[in-house]
């Protein structure tokens, strides 16, 4: 990873569950995946919609260098609660395959990112008639100018180029204006890497947080307690990237991804009625090219996904600072120092 200003979990002397993390901690550490981001922050003071302020911008995640239409990766889709605004899904989980990257934005913009999305494939291949775009989306008007829908086709092709195996975490790309469980939050990874006896394999996982409420956060199982949040609703949304290099059959990604909710909920998530909580998992290997991990082998694939996740929802929370945003809007970054303190206090 990049250096951070802030404290990344670890940094703070947590480890959350049993197996051990990947050389970054990240959902690059599954090789061939990159993370590129845009961050847009512009102005201050009162809502002028169309002009701003502005607290958004699009992450774009690259699962392989070489995926087209004609070369898909086996994929699955786990809608934990269903107020989303996505595109792409129905196919992924119909056919069990991703075509395309994937990007991250706010709500209002999902149609311009999938618009430029689709133009950078043709650009790639011009022989494409048909390409299944995915954009995923968190809603950041509690912060930003949503309406202006300032992320532009320049901005995703630039997200596109800039993807690399080191990206930020916290108010960056599409995490810029969102918020989560009374604090300022973004994006967040982690990874893992299974023990040779399990095939050796790394699961990696992405957050895009804009859930949950004061008081509902869970670090490693210490609650953090309301009074250390501001207050604000539980509703928000929550998208959840998993990607590994396990050699998978889609049905057995799909069985991967909805142990994803298993992390969101050790995390303290609880996919309230208005929070779109989506989870897409992918492998860099499909099975027919090595022999598939056998039925004994996913348990620990299973539990190598819900700690990934569950840490990276807290990096996504650790890793944001405070930031003003629309008429004055204020969305606190966690006291880091807090966290440490709470967390010594149950390990005695």
């Amino acid at each position: 990873m990049t250096p951070q200003l802030r404290p990344r979990l670890r940094d703070l002397g947590v480890s959350i569950g049993r197996l051990p993390c990947g050389p970054q901690n990240a959902l690059s550490d599954v090789a061939g995946v990159r993370v590129g981001h845009v961050t847009l922050i512009r102005g201050e003071g009162k809502l002028v919609p169309g002009e701003g302020p502005v607290r958004t911008g699009v992450t774009a995640i690259i699962p392989d260098d070489g995926i087209l239409p004609c070369r898909p990766l086996p994929a699955a889709v786990d809608v934990i609660n269903g107020y989303g605004k996505s595109v792409g899904l129905v196919q992924v989980q119909e056919l069990g395959e991703i075509e395309t990257p994937i990007l991250l934005t706010n709500t209002l913009n999902v149609g311009k990112a999938m618009d430029a999305l689709v133009q950078w494939m043709v650009r790639r291949d011009p022989n494409i008639r048909s390409v299944n775009a995915v954009v995923m989306e968190c809603n950041d008007s509690s912060l930003n100018d949503i309406q202006g829908r300032h992320v532009k086709r320049e901005h995703v092709f630039e997200a596109l180029a800039n993807a690399s195996a080191e990206f930020d975490e916290g108010s960056v790309g599409a995490g810029t204006g969102m918020r989560g469980f009374g604090f300022k939050a973004g994006i967040g990874t982690a990874s893992r890497v299974l023990d040779a006896a399990d095939g050796g394999w790394t699961v990696g996982a992405l957050s895009l947080t804009n859930t949950g409420g004061p008081g509902d956060l869970r670090i490693d199982g210490v609650a953090i307690p309301a009074e250390c949040a501001e207050p604000e609703s539980e509703f928000g949304s929550i998208i959840l990237i998993v990607a590994t290099d396990a050699p998978t059959t889609s049905w057995q990604l799909k069985r991967l991804v909805r142990r994803a909710s298993f992390g969101l909920a050790r995390a303290g998530g609880i996919a309230s009625h208005g929070s779109g909580d989506i989870a897409l998992a992918f492998s860099t290997l499909p099975a027919e090219t090595a022999a598939p991990v056998s039925t004994g082998q996913l348990s620990t694939l299973f539990r190598a996904c819900l700690e990934a996740v569950e840490e990276a929802i807290v990096n996504s929370v650790l890793a944001s600072g405070t930031m003003v945003g629309r008429d004055g809007n204020r969305a606190a970054g966690i006291d880091c120092g807090k966290v440490r303190e709470l967390v010594r206090v149950r390990d005695g």
